[in-house]
């Protein structure tokens, strides 16, 4: 099993006293002493709003590249917004600096400000994606194009350039709760990256069922169906230390979003429920995190890669790297002995 980090370049929560310039200059640091440490991945998102520094995953994501060995994908890259040649060009100059590191997670986005920045109509939010999806898997396949569709000019053969050193450079679709999208990645034969941020992880099991049932019967082989999941996490020395230092930023950021979307107020027994055996929440220590990932894992039927995200709780850059040595040094190597069978992700 992979084990990585997922971040979205939070910034602007009042209890961090840092520039933009900083912040963006600490998350490379800490992508830097995650590959140091022995991380496999290091994902970063993308959004278009005040609170985060992610716009342009694939800027931050070069400025990495200079590391060795861990891999360098997005988390996810809003796909339905973006032009795929524009994107393709993007990620394969990252691959090229990173020796060939360097993936993409797409999805739709949880968020909508992309689609009126870019003069995208909401209501095509579906169909939007699935044609650049197209676009996108033409051009990881073919250095020249031909494709037509509604939402940008055709391509009649042109080449795109540059091609990466990974080829073809690895697509995952990044998904939430819909069963259709499941099964699309499964159509597809395309690894699956499930955000699984509350409720019970189990409660999963279905949807994953739905992509690799779609994936079989489509011809793919049970290796090239993978399945990530990408959780709210976060470890500490101990399990009370993990859930104090975590709750107060991402009660402030879960009750915030939860305004524009209709959720109640995340209160501190809602917490701790999400943090217990079965929960999405990966808090605590590191032995009790460990057990919980193979739980998650044999729940869901196996999977293949976990990343921690710790954005939400807004921690300041030391408790950021501390948390990322713990998982370095004792999640890593634990989960690639208990799950060996997965460790090539």
């Amino acid at each position: 099993m992979q084990v990585g980090i997922d971040s979205f370049a939070a910034w602007d929560d009042a209890s961090i006293s840092v520039s933009p310039s900083m912040r963006l200059r600490r998350l490379v640091e800490q992508i830097e002493y995650a590959d140091k440490i022995g991380l496999d991945v290091f994902g970063v998102g993308e959004h278009h709003r005040k609170e985060f520094l992610d716009s342009a995953p694939a800027v931050i994501l070069g400025a990495a590249a200079r590391t060795q060995r861990i891999r360098l994908t997005s988390a996810v890259t809003v796909l339905s917004a973006a032009d795929p040649v524009r994107l393709y060009q993007e990620f394969a100059t990252v691959d090229l600096l990173s020796q060939g590191r360097t993936e993409m997670v797409v999805g739709r986005g949880s968020f909508i400000e992309a689609f009126p920045l870019f003069g995208l109509k909401l209501e095509d939010y579906d169909s939007l994606f699935e044609e650049k999806l197209d676009l996108l898997l033409k051009i990881c396949n073919n250095e020249h194009v031909q494709w037509s569709g509604r939402y940008r000019p055709s391509l009649t053969g042109q080449g795109i350039y540059p091609r990466p050193l990974h080829k073809p450079l690895p697509i995952w679709i990044g998904v939430g709760g819909t069963p259709e999208s499941f099964v699309r990645a499964g159509l597809l034969g395309l690894p699956l990256m499930v955000a699984i941020i509350g409720g019970e992880t189990r409660s999963f099991k279905p949807l994953i069922d739905l992509y690799r049932r779609a994936g079989r019967e489509a011809g793919y082989s049970a290796d090239q169906l993978k399945v990530g999941v990408h959780s709210l996490g976060y470890v500490a020395e101990s399990t009370q230390e993990a859930a104090n230092d975590f709750f107060p930023g991402y009660a402030h950021t879960m009750t915030e979003i939860g305004k524009e979307r209709g959720w109640p107020r995340i209160t501190r027994a809602d917490f701790d429920a999400q943090t217990g055996p079965q929960g999405a929440l990966l808090i605590g220590d590191p032995d009790e995190v460990i057990q919980k990932i193979i739980r998650h894992s044999k729940a869901l039927g196996g999977i293949s890669r976990i990343t921690f995200m710790m954005n939400p709780a807004s921690l300041p850059h030391e408790k950021l790297m501390r948390a990322t040595k713990l998982i370095g040094t004792h999640i890593v190597p634990a989960l690639h002995e208990e799950l060996d069978g997965n460790n090539d992700g």
